[in-house]
């Protein structure tokens, strides 16, 4: 690149505040994060038929040192519930059961009505999500007010895509004591939604719902709050669906899918992963990560400049191709731990010194590089 190019590069990134993509790789400070070497540390097993075709999208929490999870499992009747492994260091997991510990009751009829554990078997023909014909999906996991809360996706069909939430006592989920109270459905009646998530902790008194990071502005996400969350469907608040949405260039990607796990809460502010796409790679699943306000979580204080995490080893391809997606993350002993499906069949971690990662993450809004450097160097 002569200096002339040069030149006009710079005066790119003046008036638009965007690099190119070659500078971008060349110049601006990312989050690092590193995959586990062990990846993936939990895949789909014939010993048990509810979890031998994929074991995806993971929800973590930690509890007394201990690293519990709840992971997406399909079966061979294409069939989503949910399994349960629990790990000492968060990297190797020396528990898991034998068992689904929580299954959905059909959502399209009066949950209150079903009986725990009964299933609506869903037609083969169907077009899959993620690789299952129904049931529940994805879950985010968090811990209020000594309770353990689940959300997740209540997939019937693309014509029914809701929000379930289940919830039980700490106490009663460490002893694996399944005692899950009867689901709720978040999300309104009628409307398509997925990937909602609990806050993990309550906000002047009351549960927040982060469920769409397509604000109004490039730096705002949409945050519902609620003292009750069997009434939250009853509200009428603006929640945008990601399939519906247009195109908007964003840093790196020019599409987001959607949160990934809870919020995780530095001193800094709260940290968020999330799911998006680059023009020209739609199929392809990046991961990107933003700093949310402490006293004001509805505003985006930083943005990292490019993914941290793209799909570009085996058990990221392996089943459906170009897919990560982040459900868990949590800190431990320091260190920033994220939990992630990959190519919808695989329980992958990645880790990272939390203060690095977010000082990283807040450094990377500017130009790593001065301008006569940039111009010049």
């Amino acid at each position: 690149m002569n200096i002339w190019q040069k030149f006009i590069e710079t005066l790119r990134y003046i008036f638009t505040g965007r690099w190119s993509e070659k500078d971008k790789k060349k110049y601006v400070r990312a989050p690092k994060i590193t995959r586990h070497e062990n990846n993936p540390v939990l895949s789909p097993t014939d010993k048990n038929g509810w979890e031998s075709i994929g074991t995806l999208n993971p929800a973590t929490i930690l509890i007394d040192g201990r690293v519990h999870m709840l992971y997406r499992a399909i079966g061979g009747d294409g069939v989503s519930r949910l399994g349960y492994a629990s790990s000492p260091d968060g990297l190797n997991f020396d528990e898991r059961l034998s068992y689904p510990v929580y299954a959905m009751p059909s959502p399209r009829i009066n949950v209150k009505e079903c009986l725990p554990g009964i299933i609506k078997r869903y037609d083969p023909v169907m077009f899959p999500s993620g690789g299952s014909w129904g049931g529940c999906e994805d879950p985010r996991m968090v811990e209020i007010d000594d309770r353990v809360y689940v959300t997740f996706n209540a997939f019937d069909g693309w014509d029914f895509m809701r929000i379930g939430a289940i919830s039980l006592s700490k106490d009663d989920f460490v002893n694996k004591k399944w005692t899950w109270n009867y689901p709720i459905l978040l999300s309104p009646e009628g409307t398509r939604h997925k990937n909602w998530t609990l806050f993990p902790e309550k906000i002047d008194g009351k549960f927040a719902v982060l469920h769409s990071i397509i604000g109004d502005r490039d730096d705002e996400v949409r945050i519902e709050y609620t003292d009750d969350l069997n009434t939250l469907s009853k509200r009428v608040f603006v929640s945008p669906d990601p399939h519906q949405a247009s195109n908007n260039n964003i840093t790196w990607h020019h599409r987001v899918r959607s949160a990934g796990a809870p919020p995780v809460r530095t001193d800094s502010g709260w940290l968020v992963f999330y799911q998006a796409m680059q023009e020209g790679e739609p199929d392809r699943y990046k991961v990107g990560v933003m700093l949310l306000d402490l006293n004001n979580p509805e505003k985006v204080i930083a943005r990292s400049k490019v993914p941290i995490l793209e799909p570009d080893m085996y058990y990221e391809n392996n089943w459906k191709p170009g897919i990560i997606y982040v459900c868990g993350a949590l800190v431990k002993d320091g260190k920033l731990f994220m939990y992630y499906g990959g190519g919808d069949k695989y329980v992958c971690v990645a880790t990272a010194p939390l203060d690095k990662f977010v000082n990283d993450l807040k450094k990377g809004e500017k130009p790593r590089i001065s301008f006569v450097k940039k111009l010049f160097g």
